[in-house]
């Protein structure tokens, strides 16, 4: 078995979308990729010798955090491996190619094909049906294949979410009702049928809390539950931050809006829903992001707002929690965006001061640490903060 090299490339939503071998993410996403390319050194499989892929040594010069997993080394250049990269995608594959890296270590354009049709936000409408009848949840999604069926939708339910099939995490996204229907938002959702085929209508739901279930399918058909994952997002949709805490403590503020038998009831039934919709096609991490909604005064499960098919952070933060706190602990796992120079290493400075690093029984009980390299010209990181 070849090294495992593992690759954080947050472009790969976007990049999905375009699916196309010579996409190129906007310099802001290379920079986030560059600042952050060393975030996979700490969710890398335990058992593994693992690489990461790093832009440059000068990176991680000089860097090297208190509890920094030794198994991992960095690499700057490509070789043949066991590719993990955040998300597979053309782009990716292609510049993987043009380095040299032999085919056995690449999935095939075939492989590829079937990824992108199972990434598809279509494809919720395949699990959704899987939870028809179950008194405590919620949910629809319609794919819509021209202006006037979305149209009848928003006049339907009054307020409805539209979604692009493909798209960045928090993009291609547009709530609207009757009332702010506009020849700009129909010129943009028939921009979204003429490249993508199809648009998402989704109901309006009044959301309580955000939430997701972590599996790990095996590349055999068999999905298994990892963990949860309770996080925050900003006003445009785009992830801010997650809950750091054990799965117990995490189901149990769940259970103050739903039973814990009912969100057990929903991981049996995506368990089995995933293994059927992914057989042999996928191995690796996906997550299935939910809401706690409102519905007449009650409270429902929405169990699939959103599949993502690739490493993502409620896994991360899954993994920080189990390896690296102590069991009783609670924190935060944030990725901040600095918009000046200077700002995320005064930042690092001061909280490195304020707030240094507790340990109890091998695990972080108190305190701030830094999981990517801070320097004067860093614009993203990634951190915890404990207690």
């Amino acid at each position: 078995m070849a090294q495992s090299l593992y690759l954080f490339n947050p472009e790969h939503d976007m990049a999905l979308a375009n699916f196309t071998p010579y996409y190129k993410a906007p310099s802001e996403i290379q920079r986030m990729a560059n600042d952050l390319s060393v975030l996979p050194a700490w969710y890398a499989d335990e058992e593994d010798e693992a690489l990461v892929k790093i832009d440059s040594a000068g990176r991680v010069e000089g860097w090297k955090s208190p509890l920094y997993p030794e198994k991992v080394a960095w690499i700057t250049g490509w070789r043949d491996a066991d590719y993990r990269p955040w998300g597979w995608n053309p782009a990716l594959l292609h510049r993987l190619r043009e380095a040299g890296v032999g085919e056995g270590c690449l999935l095939s354009d075939e492989r590829m094909e079937r990824i992108r049709h199972l990434s598809g936000r279509q494809r919720c409408v395949d699990v959704l049906d899987g939870f028809r009848g179950m008194p405590f949840v919620c949910g629809q999604a319609v794919v819509c294949r021209s202006v006037d069926a979305v149209k009848k939708r928003v006049s339907e339910w009054g307020t409805a979410v539209l979604k692009a099939p493909w798209s960045g995490s928090g993009r291609g996204l547009a709530r609207v009702s009757e009332a702010q229907w506009s020849p700009s938002l129909e010129g943009w959702v028939s921009r979204i049928l003429r490249t993508q085929g199809v648009i998402m209508a989704e109901p309006f739901y009044n959301k309580v809390c955000d939430f997701a279930m972590e599996f790990r399918a095996d590349g055999s058909g068999r999905v298994d539950f990892v963990g949860y994952s309770l996080f925050e997002t900003d006003g445009f949709g785009n992830y801010k931050a997650n809950l750091l805490a054990a799965d117990a403590e995490i189901e149990r503020r769940l259970s103050r809006y739903v039973p814990v038998e009912q969100l057990n009831a929903v991981r049996r039934e995506l368990e089995r829903r995933l293994s059927l919709l992914l057989a042999s096609d996928y191995a690796g991490y996906l997550g299935v992001d939910m809401m706690i909604c409102s519905d007449n005064g009650g409270l429902l499960i929405h169990p699939c707002v959103e599949i993502n098919l690739r490493m993502n952070m409620g896994v991360v933060s899954h993994v920080l929690s189990v390896r690296y706190l102590h069991p009783l602990a609670t924190g935060r796992y944030v990725v901040e965006h600095y918009s000046a120079d200077g700002e995320a290493w005064a930042f690092h400075q001061q909280m490195s001061r304020d707030f240094p690093l507790e340990m109890q029984a091998g695990g972080i009980a108190k305190g701030y640490l830094s999981l990517t390299p801070v320097r004067e010209d860093t614009r993203y990181q990634a951190y915890i903060t404990v207690g």
